[in-house]
């Protein structure tokens, strides 16, 4: 299943995104688009680094699939 980005545009006209599944995962952006963008790469950077410590698994299963 796919991680959820949600989505606002603050008071001052910047965007917030937060993939609310990954700790942190957080951006702030001049439009929606960058802001999800940014926010979707802070997760996977945060996924990636969780895995190499052999740390629990944030949903990288949401991302990738492995066949036998």
């Amino acid at each position: 299943m796919p991680l959820s980005v949600e989505v606002e545009q603050e008071e001052d006209g910047r965007w917030i995104a937060e993939v609310v599944a990954v700790p942190g995962a957080l951006a702030y952006g001049a439009t929606r688009a960058e802001a999800v963008a940014r926010a979707e790469a802070v997760a996977l950077r945060a996924m990636a680094d969780r895995l190499e410590g052999g740390e629990p698994d944030l949903g990288a299963g949401a991302v990738f699939a492995v066949s036998p």
